[in-house]
């Protein structure tokens, strides 16, 4: 019996860091980043001290930086075997988003450019 013990603790051993649990430690940091990444661009709007298009620019990179925050910190992923399958999916959604947008505003240029009266 002792013998199947130790085989079950060694076993509950294997499932430490190697396989992509996150700690207490990692969900913290994850957590002040996206505050600190939300609080920035409020507080620049709040001022109104920069002009609209730098703001705009500011606040989309704070975002693709909160993505990655989020993908890294909250959902695990990486460049690790175990997360291969997770990435590719994951990309294979940001081509199909990319798509569906792109082509959306294809879409609405070309009606709004054909559907307007000519000025003369």
């Amino acid at each position: 019996m002792a013998q199947h013990q130790s085989s079950h603790a060694a076993h509950g051993d294997s499932h430490g860091a190697a396989h992509g649990h996150a700690s207490v430690k990692s969900y913290v940091i994850g957590f002040v980043l996206a505050v600190i990444l939300t609080v920035i661009p409020f507080k620049l709007v709040m001022d109104g001290s920069m002009d609209r298009a730098t703001m705009l620019w500011v606040i989309l990179g704070m975002g693709v930086v909160q993505i990655v925050v989020h993908l890294k910190f909250f959902l695990h992923l990486d460049s690790s075997n175990e997360q291969r399958g997770n990435v590719i999916a994951f990309l294979f959604t940001v081509l199909i988003l990319f798509i569906v947008l792109a082509g959306s505003l294809w879409i609405m240029h070309n009606m709004n450019a054909n559907m307007m009266p000519m000025a003369h």
